[in-house]
């Protein structure tokens, strides 16, 4: 039963990964997505392009950052162990390289609160980490001071990182993340956007508790 669940777990994370490139918010095989599986998670594995992978080809991690499986996890799994470790709401986490947000991410920026959807991070603004080497604890480190209260955050010169209870979700907010950066982009090119104030986010974040729930028998 544990190896039929892994495998149609595993072929969920591959539909993800293709998926997310398809939406466009990463080019390649430079992203990577996990799922908490047991008492680790599964990742894709390093240096494998999405459109070749199998079941078999995802590599199922334990939380110390040991694995058993043949093919090597992807460089960055200490950012997502840590991300498990540390938010026991993180079901999946999704990391990728999106245009506007690795553009932001180069000069150093968060988003602010430029537009209310920034909500959907978890907090008033999304933070960007200062930068390390890709795939170093420090990093990981690095990124977990950006998401303290939050499920989102840019990686300095390197990208975004975000996670959510499911795969599907942690894609829906890496796609809003993305349209974000984009949008702050774009506002900035014409001036300076208007930033609302901590108050007028605070009401955002309360009326986001509900964001997206259906009365329990309703689609």
């Amino acid at each position: 039963m544990t190896s039929t669940r892994r495998a149609s777990l595993s072929q969920q994370l591959i539909d993800t990964c293709l998926a997310m490139n398809d939406e466009g918010i990463n080019q390649g095989n430079a992203g990577n997505i996990s799922l908490r599986f047991d008492d680790g998670f599964l990742i894709t594995p390093s240096g494998l392009a999405y459109d070749r992978l199998q079941p078999a080809d995802i590599v199922l991690v334990a939380l110390d950052g040991s694995s058993r499986d043949r093919l090597q996890a992807s460089s960055e799994w200490r950012m997502h162990r840590d991300v498990y470790l540390e938010r026991p709401e993180a079901g999946a986490v999704l990391h990728a390289h999106p245009t506007f947000s690795t553009a932001l991410s180069c000069l150093r920026l968060d988003i602010p609160a430029f537009h209310y959807m920034v909500a959907v991070a978890g907090g008033s603004d999304i933070k960007c980490a200062d930068y390390a080497l890709f795939g170093t604890q420090q990093l990981s480190d690095n990124m977990l001071a950006a998401l303290d209260g939050r499920r989102a955050c840019l990686l300095g010169t390197h990208g975004m990182i975000c996670f959510h209870e499911n795969l599907e979700k942690a894609l829906w907010l890496g796609i809003e993340v993305e349209t974000l950066a984009r949008q702050y982009w774009h506002a900035r090119q014409a001036g300076d956007p208007v930033i609302l104030s901590a108050a007028q986010m605070q009401e955002v974040i309360e009326k986001f508790t509900d964001y997206g729930k259906q009365p329990a028998g309703e689609d």
